[in-house]
């Protein structure tokens, strides 16, 4: 029975490959892909099922006399081949990272032989041993319900904030004159006044996002990133106005855990709505 490494044309989902002539076709229809990103797709499709360790591609690709920014290189044809598919890094269909040590074409697949034009069933790749990689964070990419529910919860704790700050305005404008009497007073409730009123609709527009899971949030919450990061750290010293009565070491622990959250709401957001990069 031929193999699908001996395979001249190799078949998966709407897609197909011709090794010989490095063509890959969706449809029947030519897409554009580039000689090394076919390579890679090549190697993988040659072994369904099994990790094509880095540096396998690297010697294939790279003889050891030239000198390139392997994984740089590497990571650029391998997500080459996912736009070409369609595919996405943290959810794939069919390339899956096996993180620090190569891929896997995890998607079923069917070969022509080079003698035949009969189709050869190639078994699919065994049950996931590895979850899947983020691209850039590099780490396994947690359930999508787990990470959009806590950057969702973090967003209700911030509209809890702003709600309780603007219907409190009095007691916050008197616990600030006790800490900076006359105009720096007014100044803080300035502040909280003005990033409140901004900072609800922009939280109930993150919850609904992320909620309704919107595909562009990712994007979006990048955009945004500067201002809510300006925001939160801002809010991030709101634990000393109580620390009269939590104390000051309380005041300044949850200090510390508000000026790291902006930064894990963006983790959340890039675990949620990974780009399609290797």
């Amino acid at each position: 029975m031929p193999e699908a490494s001996s395979a001249r044309i190799v078949r998966f989902g709407v897609f197909e490959a011709d090794l010989a002539s490095g063509e890959l076709r969706k449809n029947g229809s030519r897409i554009k892909l580039q000689e090394q990103p076919f390579q890679v797709l090549a190697m993988m499709l040659e072994r369904p099922g099994e990790m094509v360790a880095r540096e396998e591609l690297r010697s294939r690709l790279w003889p050891r006399d030239t000198f390139v920014d392997f994984d740089h290189s590497l990571n650029t044809a391998v997500n080459k081949v996912r736009e070409a598919l369609g595919d996405v890094a943290s959810n794939p269909r069919f390339v899956q990272t096996i993180a620090r040590r190569g891929y896997r074409f995890i998607a079923p697949v069917q070969a022509d032989s080079k003698s035949s034009s009969a189709v050869i069933a190639v078994p699919a790749a065994a049950p996931r041993e590895h979850a899947p990689v983020h691209p850039e964070l590099e780490v396994p990419v947690p359930h999508r319900g787990l990470t959009r529910g806590l950057f969702i919860l973090i967003q209700i704790m911030y509209l809890t904030f702003y709600l309780e700050a603007l219907f409190r305005w009095q007691g916050v404008h008197r616990i600030a004159d006790e800490f900076m009497p006359g105009w720096g007073a007014t100044a803080i409730l300035i502040a909280v006044l003005v990033t409140g009123g901004i900072g609800i609709p922009l939280r109930c527009y993150l919850i609904s996002g992320a909620g309704f899971d919107h595909q562009r949030l990712g994007d979006k919450f990048q955009r945004l990133f500067p201002a809510i990061l300006a925001m939160d750290e801002l809010w991030a010293i709101a634990p000393f106005l109580l620390a009269e009565k939590i104390g000051f070491g309380a005041a300044f622990a949850a200090t510390a855990g508000l000026l790291y959250l902006p930064f894990s709401e963006r983790s959340l957001i890039r675990l949620a709505y990974a780009q399609q990069k290797p």
